[in-house]
């Protein structure tokens, strides 16, 4: 393992890259980031992916294990469940655990990077160095190549270790696929999204139901709402690219208000200006990247959306990265007491956590339909009513896909497989009834014993 003394190496002080840094510098490394943009804490710069957070479980372990999620968690806001708007403006609610003590967060992106930022520098571990761009690497002399947005001067910085935290566009990963053929690819979604600002209404109360993730399901495209702690919401469009009802094809106020009283005629009075904000703000693209292997000898590691970005849509993105965090860390303290070196912990980092990178990526993607299609079908609701039925009498055996991927720790290869299972389960179940009470338990018992119980055996569910 490296002299403690020595100083690693993190691009990109995001999310990922300042959770990790605290981490380094809890086990006694100093940490030098090197940030593109300039610091968030003293200028207003775009939020750029300003989707509102969803923490869960997983993205909460790191923060407990360092004392800190209580600190986090005063800006977010709990949300046990969806809350559905069909355009007849009735409203129905879908919770997501077993009670309102499993619920996700809403937390803004911004604050929850600014609070980490400083986490960071408490430490006088952690030196970030801002609007420092990466240009480019040297694996054989071991060194990076920095141009400062400022002042366009070039600096060269040696490394021992490079964590690479650097996003879905990440120029380490390209360094790494152009220079050793590491496998990665880049798949674009053909949704694209947009945000509308929901204001709070008088005395900055919340003009909806604050605890809960609002969705307007409709078929092949949806808007959502997540609450912030200021009494207003952040709303997301996510609408196809292009065709025939696409963000291409909105090019008039007219268009777009004929669209808004057609499909979403609630939102109109809680976002007044919505017309201005659809034109005025930009529309933002969701990719989904896999890459293999995810380090080059003890050189570089990448973490976070640098190896695995993903699309929004089942709010695993921050969670995951996290996860990262919390197994390296564990990695690491381990190397400490049995004298293990960078290469291996990078080695067995990336093979550990590939599988559950691409294994959430599907899910993500699979959850999209699921949240703009399936929530708003009778069939899935007659089945998300019986997987219900079958967690209360059946709690130790049966654990459905969102919630071992929401609030366990359970590997996300895992709660991918289970789903499919667990979809088989729910269809033959549901096959000839149309009453969630109906259900054959005994059947159900049995393909929980042979098809899920196998599969869990030995993982923590609670």
């Amino acid at each position: 393992m490296s002299n403690r003394n020595q100083s690693l190496t993190v691009v990109g002080a995001g999310l990922v890259g300042s959770l990790l840094s605290t981490v380094l510098a809890k086990l006694g490394f100093d940490v030098e980031i090197f940030e593109r943009r300039v610091d968030m804490r003293k200028e207003a710069i775009s939020a750029g992916r300003s989707i509102n957070l969803a923490m869960s479980v997983r993205g909460l372990y790191s923060l407990q294990k360092l004392g800190i999620h209580e600190e986090v968690l005063k800006k977010a806001i709990a949300m046990p469940g969806r809350i559905i708007h069909p355009v007849s403006g009735s409203t129905s609610f879908q919770p997501y655990g077993k009670d309102e003590s499993e619920c996700i967060y809403s937390i803004s992106r911004g604050d929850l990077n600014k609070t980490l930022m400083t986490i960071a520098e408490s430490t006088k571990k952690v030196k970030i160095h801002f609007q420092e761009k990466l240009t480019s690497v040297d694996f054989k002399q071991r060194q990076l190549v920095f141009q400062n947005d400022k002042t366009k001067e070039e600096t060269e910085v040696d490394y021992s270790q490079v964590f690479g935290t650097d996003g879905s566009s990440s120029l380490l990963r390209h360094a790494l696929r152009d220079q050793f053929g590491h496998e990665e690819s880049e798949s674009l979604l053909s949704h694209g999204y947009k945000e509308l600002h929901m204001p709070p209404g008088l005395n900055r109360q919340f003009q909806m139901e604050k605890h809960g993730l609002h969705i307007w399901p409709r078929g092949s495209y949806m808007l959502i709402a997540l609450p912030n702690c200021d009494g207003s919401f952040t709303c997301t469009l996510f609408l196809f690219n292009e065709g025939p009802l696409s963000f291409e094809s909105l090019t008039t106020p007219e268009k777009v208000e004929a669209f808004f009283k057609e499909q979403f005629p609630d939102i109109i009075p809680l976002i007044p200006d919505y017309i201005d904000q659809f034109f005025h703000n930009p529309t933002g693209q969701m990719v989904t990247v896999k890459t293999f292997p995810w380090n080059y000898r003890d050189d570089i590691v990448l973490l976070g959306d640098a190896a695995h970005a993903i699309v929004p849509f089942f709010g695993q993105g921050m969670n995951c990265g996290f996860e990262d965090v919390a197994v390296l860390w564990d990695m690491v303290e381990r190397s400490n007491r049995e004298d293990i070196p960078w290469k291996t912990i990078f080695d067995e980092f990336s093979v550990v956590r590939k599988p559950n990178g691409d294994a959430i990526a599907d899910l993500a993607v699979d959850n999209f339909v699921e949240m703009r299609d399936r929530v708003a079908d009778k069939k899935f609701l007659l089945a998300k009513e019986v997987e219900k039925l079958l967690e209360k009498r059946f709690p130790e055996e049966y654990v459905s896909r969102y919630r071992l991927v929401s609030f366990t720790r359970v590997p996300y290869r895992i709660a991918l497989d289970a789903g499919k299972r667990q979809d088989k389960i729910l269809s033959m179940l549901c096959e000839g009834i149309s009453n969630a009470g109906d259900v054959d338990f005994e059947k159900a018992h049995e393909l929980i014993k042979k098809e899920i119980a196998p599969l869990l055996k030995n993982m923590r569910t609670s």
